[in-house]
């Protein structure tokens, strides 16, 4: 997949560096991978939440962060719409951000 954009993922782990690691995992898996349907990135991520307009919410360092993307599966491209705190995360509606 390609992944637009990690220097969000960059500023927030900049302000968090207990984030840097589990993102940067997350980045490097992210794009090596082909997902095609949301089933596809259920089998690598258990723990994926999926919402109206192509959104998909990855828990990041067992509920520490949160990352939502919007995804567009036919292109293979991911876009970071929010990547947060587990209190940042309850003040935003995740199908619209």
């Amino acid at each position: 997949m390609r992944i637009i954009a990690l220097s969000a993922l960059r500023t927030f782990w900049e302000k968090h560096p207990h984030a840097e690691l589990p993102l940067r995992g997350w980045y490097a898996e992210a794009s090596r991978a082909n997902w095609k349907t949301p089933a596809d990135i259920k089998a690598a991520y258990r723990n994926a939440s999926f919402t109206a307009s192509n959104r998909v919410i990855f828990n990041i360092k067992v509920n520490d962060y949160w990352l939502v993307v919007a995804v567009r599966y036919a292109r293979g491209m991911m876009f970071v719409r929010f990547v947060g705190t587990h209190r940042s995360y309850d003040r935003i509606d995740a199908t619209n951000i």
